[in-house]
């Protein structure tokens, strides 16, 4: 039995959430998102007016569930670019597991429809950066092997801070990313 521990940020305390809900062009289709690192959980906490924001904490049982893992590799860049453009989700599993694009991959996959990058050299680009990992759980079959263990509202002092440290990871990533292509060129 594999059991991990995930968390989710937003607004509300979600003890049992609708995998139906949510952006069906998201990088591994529709689903509820949640990661395994708590770390990168408290990049997404953003404060909103009047709202509180939370970090929920599950555990995870993806014993008996249908579950397909990716790494950085074109197999991963292509899912996520045919869900992205198309919203039509190639796998018929419970779970998806995989890295995180970075951010660019709107400009890069809006690049490479232009044709003027080829895949490969696109992945280059999206591997630029730290990894983080998400999870996508597809199906009600995986909602139900989803425990609720907890939440707790994230501070403002701890949003400020977070904000801060998102800021200087962009400026390094940014860095990175032209290192990359002035390697390219």
């Amino acid at each position: 039995m594999e059991k991990i521990r995930v968390y989710h940020t937003g607004y509300l305390e979600l003890k049992k959430p609708d995998v139906h809900y949510g952006r069906e062009n998201a990088d591994f289709g529709q689903g509820f998102y949640v990661t395994p690192e708590q770390e990168f959980a408290l990049r997404w906490a953003k404060a909103r007016e009047g709202q509180q924001t939370i970090i929920n904490e599950y555990e995870l049982d993806l014993s008996g569930l249908n579950v397909h893992r990716f790494d950085r590799s074109i197999d991963w860049f292509r899912y996520i670019f045919k869900n992205r453009k198309t919203a039509t989700d190639m796998l018929d599993v419970d779970v998806v597991i995989g890295p995180i694009a970075n951010d660019i991959i709107f400009d890069t996959m809006g690049i490479i429809s232009s044709g003027f990058l080829e895949e490969e050299e696109a992945l280059r680009l999206l591997l630029v950066g730290p990894e983080f990992h998400q999870i996508a759980l597809k199906t009600e079959a995986a909602a139900v092997k989803l425990n609720w263990l907890g939440a707790r509202v994230i501070g403002k002092d701890e949003l400020e801070a977070n904000a801060a440290w998102i800021e200087a990871e962009q400026k390094k990533y940014l860095e990175q990313l032209a290192e990359v292509i002035d390697e390219a060129d």
